[in-house]
């Protein structure tokens, strides 16, 4: 059988020594940011601590991250990324809130690439936000620029401007509020273990109360 060069698989791009070194260089920043700030307390950790846990001078840290807050919830940012990379292989015809929904879930389940919250000691750090203004601010501020993210992806999705139609914000961001809600459950309960089932029962909630409403408002249009 002969195989032609262009029915053979493309082999992904690989990555060069620089990336490859800036990016191990991140995560142990990050990492030693994630181990200090759980052991000592937010307010007990210092960047030239971090940059000393990770072997790496005090001005590299300043290369990566504009806090201390940021770099221990650089997890925060991986996992945006990878939900939006999952958002923009969803199939065109789904609708903008059931593509989020399975990039969710595709992300939760995905043993290739495992989820932040596969590591014991996410669930410590997520169980802080409340009680660390500064850690909460860093976690909104990244979750913000995720969702933004993920506007622009479901707005070229449908073809329209996210700045006149809104539509796109709708979704995601009723979509990643459903997440943040699962997320802050599980951190919070230690009777909650399968994070993946809480986020799909969260999301037929939406749908279950959105269904209920829309009832609710056309009963209402009725008797007018």
């Amino acid at each position: 059988m002969t195989v032609t060069t262009s029915s053979l698989p493309i082999p992904a791009p690989r990555e060069d020594g620089r990336r490859r070194k800036a990016r191990r260089t991140r995560e142990a920043l990050a990492a030693a940011a994630l181990e200090l700030v759980l052991r000592d307390g937010p307010d007990e950790v210092t960047v030239a601590a971090i940059a000393d846990r990770a072997d790496v001078a005090r001005r590299t840290f300043s290369r990566y991250f504009g806090s201390k807050e940021e770099a221990a919830l650089d997890f925060v940012r991986e996992d945006g990324s990878r939900i939006n990379a999952l958002l923009r292989e969803r199939p065109a015809a789904e609708p903008p809130l059931v593509a989020y929904r399975r990039a969710v879930a595709c992300w939760l389940t995905d043993r290739d690439t495992p989820a932040s919250h596969h590591r014991p000691e996410i669930r410590a750090l997520l169980a802080l936000l409340d009680s660390d203004p500064a850690l909460f601010g860093a976690y909104q501020r990244i979750r913000v620029d995720a969702q933004e993210e993920s506007v622009a992806i479901v707005a070229a999705r449908l073809g329209v401007d996210a700045t006149r139609d809104p539509r796109p914000a709708v979704a995601v961001d009723s979509a990643a509020a459903v997440l943040t809600a699962a997320l802050r459950m599980w951190a919070g309960s230690a009777a909650v273990d399968d994070l993946a089932a809480l986020v799909e029962r969260s999301y037929d909630a939406l749908l279950a109360e959105a269904a209920h409403a829309a009832g609710h408002e056309a009963e209402s249009a009725r008797r007018k």
